[in-house]
């Protein structure tokens, strides 16, 4: 619980073994004693005392540590909510730590990055950015820019000093510096993107090439059925595995062939779609068999994609190798393996992070952009940029270029959060869980 009256709720509903006033409880301790609801106990607890400020959401705070299981959480909710608490809306309290200052909106929107990580590189980015190092990026360049308006506002309301020449100097060089930074940032993005979102990647191929075993053998579990029946994958089956840290979104597709039915048409529609808007195609082919009309047509669809032929079964006699004409001429990843044999995965994976450049993602130096709301304003900002060094060129009154320079600084601002409506702040907390 947290706000001005949360103590006067927990002294209705706690009986701590050594009772004291509140004043008399320092912040950050534990008391040990029970919930008790008309004189009965209804369980043991821990009680944690937090004072304002020194709390998350710099308000007075309470945490009840009670025994596990939903009956017993729900029933000290309930508890909680009869004698004058209410419910929290989804991401309250840290929007509260924000509306309080304790951090910014780039720090809390990382809070829904950290809980929502799916890899240890993502993490570390999210990680990064609560702790501020976006943060303290974004406001050294807004300091610059800060450092050079005082003399552009003195130039633009007494120009008889006529420090014009001087003041054209220094923005020349401020915009320059800004625009590297912001366009580092700005490309970082991609990166960000493949860290928070991951790698999607579609399997496909002709059934029975082994595009469930394929994923089994990622996996290193039994999740898609594979039997020698062809057609037996129908609807896709997504799963997330990581490699050099970055999540990849795994979909196993149903194999490409003239359809028996109209479920199997839509499966394999389906599969052509997904392929279509895939980051990455991994192309299945059986070596053991001739190249057939869909295989020729799967060719044909990853033929500007990226894409990784793996051609499988290289444990049997090969009838189609890495110089197989249409392979050859359609991509230019081929790998072999042997699903059965598990063997080539390393090879594969290998593959994927080379044309990702998953290893040369520095998570611990470099300042990476996540959030598509950060990339945006990003974007404007040095497009405004851009557009104020043109001005520079151009010989334009100072009071022109310092319109774009007020942009910059209002879409930088718009980023942590010191210029933003509330129709913002309350979509991004909106995207919270409960209790966060």
């Amino acid at each position: 619980m947290s706000g001005k009256d949360c103590f006067k709720v927990l002294d209705k509903i706690f009986l701590p073994k050594h009772k004291q006033n509140i004043e008399n409880i320092k912040g950050n301790t534990i008391k040990y004693g029970n919930i008790v609801e008309n004189g009965q106990i209804v369980d043991e607890v821990l009680v944690s005392y937090f004072k304002e400020p020194y709390s998350y959401t710099t308000e007075n705070m309470c945490e009840i540590n009670t025994h596990g299981g939903n009956l017993i959480v729900r029933k000290i909710l309930e508890i909680c909510l009869k004698n004058g608490a209410s419910m929290a809306e989804p991401g309250e309290f840290t929007k509260r730590a924000f509306l309080n200052g304790r951090i910014d909106l780039l720090q809390a929107e990382s809070v829904i990055d950290v809980i929502n990580s799916k890899s240890e590189k993502e993490l570390k980015t999210s990680i990064n950015q609560l702790e501020g190092k976006l943060s303290r990026e974004i406001h050294k360049i807004k300091q610059k820019i800060m450092d050079v308006m005082v003399n552009v506002e003195v130039d633009i309301d007494y120009p008889e000093y006529d420090l014009d020449e001087v003041t054209t100097a220094e923005i020349g060089k401020m915009l320059n510096d800004i625009s590297f930074e912001l366009s580092r940032l700005e490309n970082s993005f991609d990166n960000g993107k493949v860290l928070k979102e991951g790698v999607k990647t579609a399997i496909i191929g002709r059934p029975n090439a082994g595009k469930s075993s394929l994923l089994n053998f990622i996996l290193d579990e039994e999740r898609a059925i594979v039997t020698e029946i062809e057609g037996t994958t129908r609807d896709t089956i997504e799963e997330f595995v990581t490699i050099d840290g970055v999540p990849l979104k795994l979909i196993d597709t149903a194999g490409i062939r003239e359809a028996k039915d109209e479920v199997e048409r839509i499966g394999i529609a389906k599969s052509k779609d997904i392929a279509k808007n895939a980051d990455l195609v991994i192309a299945i082919f059986d070596s053991n068999k001739s190249l057939t009309s869909e295989d020729l047509e799967i060719l044909d669809i990853i033929k500007d994609k990226s894409a990784i032929v793996v051609l499988n079964k290289m444990d049997l006699e090969q009838k189609i190798d890495e110089n197989t004409s249409e392979i050859k001429n359609s991509c230019k990843n081929i790998i072999k393996m042997s699903t059965l044999k598990e063997e080539g995965l390393e090879k594969l994976y290998g593959k994927i992070s080379e044309m990702f450049g998953l290893e040369e993602i520095n998570v611990d130096n470099d300042v990476i952009i996540t959030n598509l709301r950060h990339k945006n304003l990003i974007s404007k900002a040095l497009e405004n940029c851009l557009k104020a060094k043109d001005a520079l060129i151009q010989n334009m009154p100072l009071d022109i270029i310092a319109i774009f320079l007020r942009e910059i600084l209002e879409e930088l601002s718009n980023i942590t959060g010191e210029v933003v409506t509330d129709d913002i702040i309350d979509e991004i907390f909106s995207k919270f869980c409960l209790g966060k």
